[in-house]
């Protein structure tokens, strides 16, 4: 069976197409390469293109089963800043995307969704079921996809999984690849890049939010667990389970745990042995104090758990970050 993972080249996409190729399934990457990394994407078929490129994706299309669908643009600050670069790819580009598809015959589609679909919630941990209320443009489009897939699913009978993601980290035990962003945002690698001599300091944004040490709380979960769900997800999808003419399901990926930004600093610096340099300035807005996922409908339904923590997340990536900055 073959998949076409689109954003594949990129840092979620690449850790799914060595999980699918692990579990016997063909993989065919589709990348543009505007935030994706050649590298990420060795040792398997890398198909150049963008995902509104309906002439570029129909032969290609034609000879894949399913679809996991990566490719999207996912800094929140930007978002809010470009709401038009945002609703181009993650809507319009990935709409060309779902209809060249469905267009192809493929009837089962993978999507890589985020938490930012809930917006500020209420209530943690956060079920399936909270309200979807986002906040950002990035959200938005999100969301909108996910509305998308569902109304596919009950005119069309595709089948779907909504994977919506809560805080991804680490790098692949092999260290082969791992966390390649630019401009990085996410809060391991800079909290490594805090502790070596020539690396920034680390800007926390707040210390003064209602949680135990004042500072954010986030469920980070390993890149490696999120690419296991994946493959979990398509084999559900492969199975047939619920309704036999479509079918869209959204499930929360996370540990169920959550760890504040100090304890992801101190993660840092026993994996390091060295301290963090980091300043403290004021909270950024929107955002929420805790975010965690409630992760039982994965058990429940994909039979999948997280099954690394903090630890393992910065060792790996830490791991990596000393590779990668000896071999650039």
């Amino acid at each position: 069976m073959a998949i076409l993972v689109t954003g594949g080249a990129g840092y979620i996409g690449s850790h799914a197409a060595r999980a699918l190729r692990r579990s016997g399934y063909e993989v065919v990457l589709y990348d543009n390469l505007s935030a994706g990394f050649r590298r990420l994407a060795q040792g398997f078929e890398l198909v150049e293109g963008d995902i509104a490129d309906e002439a570029r994706l129909r032969p290609v299309l034609a000879r894949v089963d399913a679809v996991m669908h990566f490719a999207a643009h996912a800094y929140v600050g930007e978002s809010v800043e470009n709401p038009r670069k945002y609703f181009r790819n993650n809507v319009l580009g990935a709409l060309t995307l779902l209809n060249s598809a469905l267009d192809a015959g493929i009837r089962r589609f993978v999507f890589s969704s985020s938490c930012a679909v809930y917006g500020v919630p209420e209530q943690s941990p956060i079920a399936e079921r909270t309200p979807r209320e986002p906040v950002n443009p990035y959200g938005a489009s999100k969301l909108f996809f996910e509305n998308a897939l569902q109304a596919y699913s009950r005119a069309y009978g595709l089948r779907s999984v909504s994977l919506r993601y809560f805080n991804a980290a680490g790098a692949d035990e092999s260290g082969e690849i791992g966390e390649l962003h630019d401009p990085e945002t996410h809060l391991v690698p800079l909290a490594l890049a805090a502790s070596t001599p020539n690396g920034p300091a680390l800007r926390i944004y707040g210390s003064d939010y209602p949680t135990p040490d004042g500072t954010c709380v986030r469920d980070y979960i390993h890149v490696n667990d999120l690419a296991d769900a994946h493959v979990r997800a398509l084999q559900y999808l492969e199975n047939g389970v619920g309704e036999k003419s479509g079918g869209s399901l959204a499930v929360n990926l996370g540990t169920g745990r959550g760890h504040s930004v100090l304890e992801v600093v101190q993660a840092a610096e026993s994996a390091t042995g060295r301290p963090v340099r980091r300043t403290i300035g004021p909270q950024r807005p929107g955002d929420p104090p805790i975010l965690v996922a409630d992760p039982a409908k994965a058990q429940s339904v994909l039979g999948w758990t997280a099954k690394r923590n903090l630890a393992d997340i910065v060792s790996s990536a830490w791991a990596w970050m000393q590779k990668n900055s000896s071999s650039s």
